[in-house]
């Protein structure tokens, strides 16, 4: 098997007494897509926001390429670096352009020069379809699909490891929703490792090496694509399944 990026051993998150994660591990190599699906409030959204330690998980480790990031003395600003984050309400800098978006922590987090992040950020802008014509647009200025590919493009200049996305397509109306979906495409054909979160079976079907099927806080079935969506052997799985399916 190629070379494993994250390990995640027995992660758990509770707010105050309720457990959103309950024991969650998984193993994640280089190149592999892996969505992870289920219904609202199986914890899918916490779990990515663990792994990124947006939220800080309350058990567990996760080893980004055998070293434990939450240790004391760990260096997490380079763990984030190496891990990029697609959020469903892009968060975009409303102040700045789209390129000034693309271009602004490659030059305040991995220090590069503004020469070299601008012709990063716009090759990376050109490969999600927002070229020349945009770039001195403002957030305000772009439909929620465009957004998003500059979301995409944002992370992908900070030459991540992985990039994790939670719910991409979730706040797009129905004709973008296709259109960042092929980008993801993409992205997977070329190598990149992701993981994600998303309520669009096709994609999980389609693109994915791997999906993960959580409810409750738990990793309820996980295999590859055919053997979730052909012959899950959960009864949860199935059941979930055929209301999103149908």
């Amino acid at each position: 098997m190629s070379e494993t990026i994250l390990e995640i051993k027995h992660l758990k998150k509770s707010f105050g007494q309720n457990e959103v994660l309950k024991d969650i591990s998984l193993t994640v190599h280089k190149g592999e897509v892996i969505s992870i699906i289920g219904s609202s409030g199986s914890g899918k959204s916490t779990f990515l926001r663990s792994v990124n330690l947006l939220e800080s998980p309350s058990a567990g480790e996760i080893l980004y390429r055998g070293k434990n990031v939450l240790e004391k003395d760990y260096n997490l600003t380079q763990y984030r670096e190496k891990l990029g984050m697609v959020f469903q309400s892009f968060n975009l800098f409303e102040n700045l352009n789209v390129l000034e978006n693309t271009i602004v922590a490659q030059t305040t987090v991995l220090k590069r020069s503004h020469e070299e992040a601008e012709k990063i950020a716009k090759e990376n802008l050109d490969k999600v379809g927002m070229g020349q014509q945009y770039w001195r647009a403002k957030p305000q200025q772009l439909s929620g699909g465009q957004k998003q590919r500059v979301a995409i493009a944002r992370a992908l200049s900070m030459n991540p490891d992985a990039i994790l996305f939670d719910e991409p397509t979730s706040a797009l109306d129905p004709e973008m929703v296709g259109e960042v979906l092929k980008i993801m495409k993409d992205l997977a054909q070329e190598g990149l490792t992701m993981i994600v979160v998303t309520h669009e079976m096709e994609f999980a079907r389609d693109v994915s090496n791997r999906v993960i099927f959580m409810d409750k806080g738990l990793i309820a079935e996980e295999g590859n694509p055919q053997e979730i969506f052909s012959n899950p052997k959960e009864a949860r799985t199935k059941e979930f399944l055929q209301r999103f399916l149908s």
